[in-house]
């Protein structure tokens, strides 16, 4: 009897095939196709979510310090039911996390109908802390009907410790981090569509090092074709640096420890823990802020950032950017002694540039309390001035960009340094007394969605946002009243270089 119905009635089997596997993607414990396999991930808030899915190989044993490579096919169904390990980090005096990090999850609506915009979040955490179950996906998924995708990446030594000066084998392995990012955004690019998204609607997602990893992902010439949108909080491409400063880090982690920083083999053999109590040792907190990042290799990013763009070789994206009024202000929380900084504490922070952080420093100090001083410093001198300086290399290149600006005070910092991030990631369940904070915050997060899901942040509740040009300088200023503002002028520093710590010695 089963074989005659499949002769006669194989339209009819394919539709009860098909609407099978509807159910099944539907049901408790939805199972979907990837290309290395089969996984099985969870209903959740009544969408379907899919954690710890891996997009490499884990970079362990001799693929440590390795570009990533494609992970091995699955035979069984893979569980993505629970957030996989972060990557390995301090935290405070234990190290927590696993170098078998390379993994992402997924937040879909559903997986039928017309295929989805897709967002990717790269957390941020100075590059050395984090992980992307940080953030919910549930905040663009549940009613904004947005694929969310949001991924773990090699960190600190492991994600950006250049060793290309000691062999090419690992010529890019200042650049890891940024080789995940683009490993994470191929296999969205092969694999998407089965989750409901869509692979030519992808927009990348960054705040602080996730910014600042993002920009750098934009300068490499191995991304090109993987995302069409650009959002940047509180960071641009002031984290890349050169060789030589890549090489002095490298140098200053390992100095006076039993395993020298021009010994790979020992470097291969240690304890992921030893390697990141070293680490510790020479950057923790506010001073480790921009001590790793992305590099000028010649291999994954092949020139200055701003040269680049100059050179017309950036995709034809589109760019959401801005940065917090008062950024410093967390910093100066997290480490009092930045509240009345020397020129000591500030070489800690910016490395052989100190000294123009220093001079200005003392300047605006001069008109402004000891703390507003330091804070409009910081501000400046590791975001604003780098968010402009890139927002008007992309605009001059004929890039449409939006630039916002956060300003709301009423927060025990103020407009500090993350603080937009509950705003953007704002969820209709989300309590809120004060009903002017609620509207900015539907308001941020509904501009974040109207621009992942139409390349165009105005929405009807917002005045008219126009692209950000030079001879206007208009942005969004968000506030209890958000507001277009016309900037008089932008804070630019000529003497201080794209990179925003330097070691030259």
């Amino acid at each position: 009897m089963p074989m005659i119905y499949i002769r006669c009635c194989q339209r009819g089997l394919f539709i009860t095939l098909f609407t099978a596997c509807l159910a099944s993607a539907q049901s408790p414990k939805p199972v979907l196709k990837t290309d290395k396999g089969y996984v099985r991930g969870l209903v959740e808030n009544n969408i379907l979510v899919f954690k710890g899915v891996p997009y490499a190989a884990p970079p362990v044993g001799s693929l440590r310090f390795m570009p990533p490579i494609e992970h091995a096919a699955w035979t069984d169904t893979l569980a993505a039911t629970k957030f996989s390990s972060i990557a390995t980090q301090a935290s405070g005096k234990k190290v927590i996390g696993s170098e078998d990090c390379l993994t992402l999850n997924v937040y879909t609506p559903a997986i039928g109908g017309k295929k989805r915009a897709v967002v990717v979040w790269v957390h941020g955490g100075s590059m050395t802390a984090g992980s992307g179950s940080g953030m919910d996906g549930h905040a663009f998924a549940d009613n904004d009907n947005i694929v969310t995708v949001t991924i773990n990446y090699r960190l600190g030594v492991f994600g950006f410790m250049y060793l290309g000066d000691l062999d090419k084998r690992f010529a890019s392995s200042g650049n890891n981090g940024v080789l995940d990012c683009i490993m994470a955004l191929t296999w969205i690019r092969n694999n998407i569509s089965a989750f409901g998204g869509d692979p030519k609607r992808v927009t990348i997602m960054g705040e602080s090092a996730g910014a600042k990893l993002l920009s750098a992902v934009l300068c490499a010439p191995k991304s090109a074709g993987l995302f069409q949108q650009y959002i940047a909080e509180s960071g641009a491409v002031q984290c890349i640096r050169d060789t030589v400063t890549a090489k002095n880090e490298r140098l200053q982690i390992f100095s006076g420890a039993n395993a020298a920083g021009d010994n790979i083999s020992s470097l291969l053999t240690l304890p992921a823990d030893s390697l990141i109590k070293l680490q510790a040792k020479v950057r923790t907190g506010v001073s480790g802020t921009s001590f790793f990042g992305p590099v000028i290799d010649g291999v994954v990013i092949n020139s200055d950032p701003y040269q680049y763009a100059a050179d017309h070789k950036l995709p034809k994206i589109k760019a959401l950017m801005g940065t917090n009024e008062t950024e410093g202000s967390l910093f100066t929380s997290i480490d009092p002694r930045y509240k009345h900084p020397d020129s000591l504490l500030l070489k800690e922070m910016f490395g052989d540039d100190y000294p123009m952080v220093y001079k200005s420093y003392q300047e605006w100090s001069k008109t402004l309390s000891p703390e507003n001083g330091v804070v409009k410093t910081l501000t400046q001198y590791m975001y604003q001035m780098h968010t402009y300086r890139w927002a008007k290399s992309l605009s001059q290149t004929g890039l449409p960009v939006w630039m916002y600006r956060f300003d709301y005070s009423k927060l025990p910092l103020g407009p500090a340094h993350a603080s937009e991030l509950p705003f953007v990631w704002y969820q209709s369940s989300t309590k809120m007394n004060d009903s002017l904070k609620k509207r900015l915050a539907i308001n941020m997060h509904y501009a974040w969605v109207a621009f992942i899901t139409t390349g165009n942040p105005n929405i009807k509740s917002l005045p008219h946002w126009p692209n950000y040009d030079i001879s206007k300088k208009d942005i969004m200023v968000f506030n209890e009243t958000s507001t277009v503002s016309s900037l008089s002028e932008v804070f630019d520093d000529q003497t201080f270089p794209s990179s925003v710590f330097v070691l030259k010695k």
